[in-house]
């Protein structure tokens, strides 16, 4: 087991710091825009969407706070049994979900690996654990979408998504590529100890069912006259989107594509722009208050976190 101990929770160093700066400007930059484009389209179904926001049901916002965290919390379950993380290093996992979110997919990861390594002082290689943690949930994620879109073929057949979605559909065939060479090579993809993929599974196969059942409560609580098979044809839609690689902000871009497939006068339509505008005002009050954190922190003398490695069986934890 390695021990090591580093000066600030915050960001990794100042040239990791900077260039994750320089991808929130970037990936910020392209969500405003997703969020002109969705006004333009709502047109005189904006106001709508904004009164929408304020008429939600009381029940909704904790849901919606819950389905906010789920993503940083299960990624603390995980790093606290594989690094030992203190509870210090959450703020580097809500950065970590911000630029998957805001930026690209994925780039939460190079960052959360530049500010391990940081917090490790050099003495723990994180990419193992990143990696193994990254693959298991896009294998679980792919198994999730697989069945949803089975399920709602037909339906997703009568909106013409293939049509509307066009190339960026067949792009979506990547990660379900890497998933199958993911597993038909295991041994050699693969660098934690078995009882280790068995925990993370576990925890990312949890995490995937609170975020399906609070999906479907939140959008169940704010249109409660919709009939639940339409929402399984959109979880399958935002699941489909979701594997779409190299896109930003993909909450942005489901509430965009269903805009076009039902129409900005569909009361779905509405919904799930708002709901998409909440989630990105969460991710601006999230780096707002860590900017805040940080501000406080660089005006007090260091205090340090120590960032450990588990044992790992065959390719270290870590």
């Amino acid at each position: 087991m390695t021990r090591t101990s580093a000066g600030h929770a915050g960001a990794p160093n100042a040239a990791g710091d900077g260039v994750s700066r320089r991808w929130l400007w970037l990936g910020g930059g392209l969500s405003v825009a997703m969020v002109v484009a969705i006004g333009l389209q709502l047109g005189g179904a904006a106001p709508e969407a904004l009164t929408l926001i304020g008429q939600m049901p009381p029940f909704v916002w904790p849901a919606l706070l819950l389905l906010y965290l789920i993503q940083p919390l299960v990624d603390f379950v995980v790093f606290r049994r594989l690094w030992r993380l203190p509870l210090a290093g959450m703020a580097a996992l809500f950065r970590k979900n911000v630029i998957n979110e805001v930026v690209l997919g994925y780039s939460g990861e190079a960052y959360l690996y530049v500010w391990a390594r940081r917090a490790a002082g050099g003495g723990v290689a994180p990419f193992a654990a990143i990696k193994d943690a990254s693959i298991l949930s896009a294998l679980l994620g792919n198994f999730l979408t697989l069945v949803l879109a089975a399920v709602s073929a037909a339906q997703l057949r009568d909106l013409d998504f293939a049509r509307q979605v066009g190339p960026a559909l067949w792009s979506a065939l990547i990660p379900f590529a890497i998933s199958v060479g993911a597993l038909l090579f295991a041994r050699r993809v693969f660098s934690l100890a078995a009882a280790q993929l068995a925990y993370v599974g576990a925890v990312q196969g949890l995490r995937l069912a609170a975020w399906t059942g609070l999906t479907l409560l939140i959008w169940r609580l704010a249109l409660p006259e919709t009939p639940p098979g339409a929402w399984i044809v959109l979880l399958a839609l935002r699941c489909l989107v979701s594997r779409i690689p190299l896109i930003p902000n993909k909450e942005l871009v489901f509430g965009n594509l269903v805009l076009l497939l039902l129409g900005a006068d569909a009361p779905i339509s509405v919904l799930l722009a708002a709901l998409a505008l909440v989630m990105l005002m969460l991710h601006l009050v999230v780096m707002v208050a860590l900017g805040a954190a940080d501000l406080v922190r660089h005006l007090r003398p260091p205090s340090g976190i120590t960032v450990r490695a588990a044992a790992a069986g065959r390719g270290g934890a870590c």
